[in-house]
């Protein structure tokens, strides 16, 4: 190829980098430190590494162009609206319900009193067994909010390195979780669940609490530093909630930084509400049948909530619904029946064989 030809494809391609940072919005230190880069990439040429250097340095604009500095969401303060989201979706949680609905309010006053002032939101850890509503909550909080929802799951992560990412002179580095979240839901204010943080590999659970201090800390998550990115990054309009099992392997510092709320375990009574009010029609509508084409008599629900004795959750009872249903779906379909009716005496048709 010819120095002419080489020329211009690299003309083009630098004019093609430089056009699509300047289509978006970032900070002004960010944009000079971007020149540097161009600069930086313009003497490769003279030293023969321009392929390595072009790769490199297109994949930072890449990422740095997704970040949503300045794309947020407008909160939604209808706390009664809020109320009926929470309600729809949740039975009970009247603790974790009004904690969040407190927050609406004094959110309300704060900017109809004094617009120009931040108010922190509420950082909450909600503790409880597997299947007690502790991850769909902040799903139904991001709804009554109007704010999109990022989930960073931390159980099983193997290191620090998955949050805040690797450096840029490593060989495919990338960012971490945090800024990789952020790109994908668009929003520099969303509602970020940091799942199971009592779950991290064991090797690793130092470094990433020690990161999590970081992201929960507001004296410190106004300017959050991803590796590959390496630029402050503003964390303090999104709200924070975690969840765990248990908060042995918590440490202290990052338990300091969050207000606790323990999960109850549900009662059978509840869980046949949950059951009828929740799971049911969700599953029903997922195998495409109507409300009428199957009935569960009062008298098998006892067994249904109980199929393996005492579980704090709900998460066995969605899996055994799901099992009566799609046999139930089956029959339908295989012997044209217009309804299925479970009861005592075929119950064992549709429950799960342990």
């Amino acid at each position: 190829m010819s120095q002419i030809n080489s020329d211009e494809i690299f003309n083009q391609e630098l004019d093609e980098l430089k056009a699509k940072i300047e289509q978006v919005h970032i900070p002004e230190e960010l944009a000079r430190k971007v020149k540097k880069e161009f600069v930086s990439l313009e003497r490769s040429v003279k030293f023969g590494n321009y392929d390595e250097k072009y790769e490199k340095v297109s994949r930072y604009i890449d990422w740095i162009s997704r970040i949503p500095f300045a794309q947020k969401t407008t909160d939604t303060l209808d706390i009664q609206k809020a109320k009926e989201v929470f309600d729809k979706h949740h039975f009970g949680l009247k603790e974790v319900k009004d904690r969040f609905l407190e927050y609406l309010a004094i959110l309300n006053l704060q900017k109809q009193n004094f617009t120009d002032q931040e108010f922190s939101a509420p950082i909450l850890l909600l503790v409880g067994l597997v299947g007690t509503g502790k991850t769909t909550f902040a799903y139904s909080l991001a709804e009554a909010l109007n704010r999109k929802l990022l989930r960073i799951p931390i159980g099983g992560m193997a290191s620090a390195k998955e949050l805040r990412g690797e450096s840029r002179l490593i060989l495919e580095a990338q960012p971490g979780e945090i800024i990789q979240g952020l790109c994908d839901v668009q929003s520099i204010n969303p509602v970020i669940l940091l799942d199971e943080i009592d779950r991290a590999a064991e090797d690793a659970n130092n470094d990433i609490m020690g990161v999590l201090v970081e992201l929960l800390d507001p004296a410190q998550n106004h300017a959050f530093i991803d590796n590959y990115i390496n630029f402050p990054v503003n964390l303090s309009q999104a709200i924070f909630i975690a969840t765990c099992n248990n908060t042995r392997r918590i440490s202290a510092a990052v338990l300091d930084r969050m207000e606790r709320i323990d999960m109850p375990s549900y009662s059978d009574e509840e869980k046949i509400v949950i059951a009828k009010k929740y799971i049911l029609p969700t599953v029903l509508k997922e195998a495409g049948l109507k409300d009428k084409q199957l009935i569960i008599d009062e008298a098998v629900w006892p067994t249904l909530v109980r199929p393996l004795g005492f579980d704090a959750g709900v998460r066995t009872l969605q899996r055994t619904l799901k099992g009566a249903v799609r046999r139930a779906a089956r029959i339908i379909v295989e012997r044209g029946f217009k309804e299925v009716i479970i009861k005592p005496d075929n119950l064992k048709i549709f429950l799960p064989s342990y």
